[in-house]
């Protein structure tokens, strides 16, 4: 592990210290963040599994009344009929947070609301039965669409966002954290050194000056 260079001194061994005190409340705080995330995140994918196969299944029964209404009604007839829609729907987006990622929420207004109640775009004089139950499949359907996507959307800026955390919280337990540790291990070392050295060459100055007076008493 490759160490940060900075001169052995008592001052910058206590910079390191506070700096790595802050690497390893900022590495439990992001591994923190990270499991919410994740748990966040397969929330959101366990709804949009059920949501999605929900879906499936309910346009598989579309595609059925579709073909049914097919044979028996003129194809011109079905075009015209789904050519000029009576019910509009209107879409408003906006966002929350969810652990400091912007996520998109989609609303539907009227539209959506006419939908909801069964109501479709066109009106029943010329139309089957199969295909006005394919309709007001269709458009109680696309309610489940806009939801899904908002989901598949939300699950998608969160697993951007783990894989940022997860990042950084790598290059703190595995870098950062390790070259402070080392770099301070060594510190230590060489403060540790240079005290012992400066004890013995002490301890030899006291032995020298006591050597020197009693030669001056001898003398004397």
């Amino acid at each position: 592990m490759a160490e940060i260079r900075v001169n052995p001194t008592r001052m910058e061994l206590k910079k390191l210290k506070n700096k790595l005190t802050t690497a390893r409340r900022g590495h439990k705080l992001l591994k923190d963040k990270c499991d919410e995330l994740m748990r966040r995140f397969l929330d959101v994918i366990r709804d949009a599994k059920e949501l999605r196969e929900e879906l499936a299944e309910q346009l598989s029964d579309v595609t059925t009344e579709f073909e049914i209404a097919a044979a028996e009604t003129d194809i011109r007839v079905m075009t015209e009929a789904l050519m000029l829609p009576t019910v509009k729907s209107s879409v408003n987006t906006g966002n929350k947070n969810i652990m400091s990622v912007i996520v998109p929420t989609f609303e539907t207004e009227d539209g959506g609301a006419a939908a909801s109640r069964g109501g479709v775009g066109y009106g029943y004089a010329f139309t089957t039965k199969a295909m006005d139950n394919a309709a007001e499949a269709v458009s109680a359907a696309s309610l489940k669409l806009i939801r899904l996507a908002e989901l598949e959307k939300t699950a998608s800026l969160l697993c951007r966002e783990i894989e940022r955390t997860r990042r950084r919280v790598n290059a703190l337990e595995y870098i950062m954290i390790p070259q402070y540790e080392s770099t301070i291990k060594t510190i230590v070392m060489k403060l540790d050194e240079n005290e012992r050295s400066n004890l013995t060459r002490l301890m030899k100055v006291k032995d020298m000056m006591l050597a020197e007076k009693l030669e001056n008493i001898q003398d004397v």
